[in-house]
């Protein structure tokens, strides 16, 4: 598998001494500036590391792999008005910080909007490539054709259900890495990392020896990020960063991005004690 351009950023990280960390946020939430400084805060700055790779999610209506949390900002952020198109917006503000974004989608967004169109934007904004939780490769002619074009990245997804047969087959048509689901069921923090995710990744380096691995859904501190490390080469987080965003705007103050800041300095001091 090509590492391409997303997993050079991992490989970076692990040139460094250390695991990659990969933040998702979802663009529009709390509206579409404030979700474009929350994404700039994940990038970090000269005082504060941030992530290795940003992760952009595209709120869509029907969110069935998507946890209460990530429901709720991806809901509002509907209802605020949120399209598409701010997407690339928001690949645009993450490259412009040299941080690699990629875009985390359901397949229909990217349908409707048109494959090729998609892939060219997300290209021409400085993205690195799509995630696709619920396009399978056996579905992605139209996206391998596109992707091939524009230059972008495929990442797919397998679970500790997948077959060997499954996560090998996944493993060579993604350009990139490989995402692995650490837990069955929705996304969402939880007070322990997944005793599934081991075992997963184990399996994809024995049956894909060459393939970069980041672990998602589940992992909410320094701590559990710490855990995963030790045997991903990406710790992936996202609703994490979310919640405190959730609580701000609760409690009458939106903006304020203290609790991301809070919650980020504690994962990258988890991943950069890996080692």
């Amino acid at each position: 598998m090509s590492a391409g351009i997303s997993g050079q950023a991992i490989r970076r990280a692990a040139g460094q001494g250390r695991k990659a960390l990969v933040a998702y946020y979802p663009v529009g939430y709390p509206d579409v500036p404030g979700s474009l400084d929350v994404l700039r805060a994940l990038c970090g700055d000269d005082d504060q590391p941030g992530a290795d790779l940003i992760e952009i999610g595209l709120p869509y209506s029907d969110p069935v792999l998507d946890g209460v949390v990530i429901q709720r900002a991806g809901t509002r952020a509907l209802d605020r008005g949120v399209r598409t198109r701010d997407v690339f917006t928001a690949v645009e503000t993450v490259a412009a910080t040299g941080t690699t974004p990629v875009v985390m989608t359901y397949w229909n967004l990217v349908d409707r909007y048109g494959v090729d169109a998609f892939a060219r934007d997300l290209a021409a904004a400085g993205g690195a490539g799509l995630i696709t939780p619920d396009l399978v490769p056996d579905e992605a002619s139209d996206w391998f054709e596109a992707s091939d074009a524009h230059g972008l990245d495929r990442i797919f997804l397998v679970s500790p259900s997948s077959s060997d047969e499954r996560i090998a087959a996944t493993a060579a048509a993604c350009r990139g890495w490989l995402y692995a689901t650490a837990v069955m069921g929705v996304t969402g923090t939880r007070t322990q990392s997944s005793s599934l995710a081991p075992d997963l990744v184990a399996r994809v380096r024995r049956l894909a020896p060459n393939t970069l691995v980041g672990v998602g859904l589940g992992v909410s501190n320094g701590d559990q990020a710490h855990d995963v490390a030790g045997f991903a080469d990406a710790v992936i987080v996202g609703s994490a960063f979310i919640k405190p965003m959730l609580a701000a705007e609760d409690a009458g103050d939106p903006g304020d991005l203290t609790g991301v800041r809070t919650v980020l300095a504690d994962l990258v001091d988890g991943v950069r004690r890996s080692g």
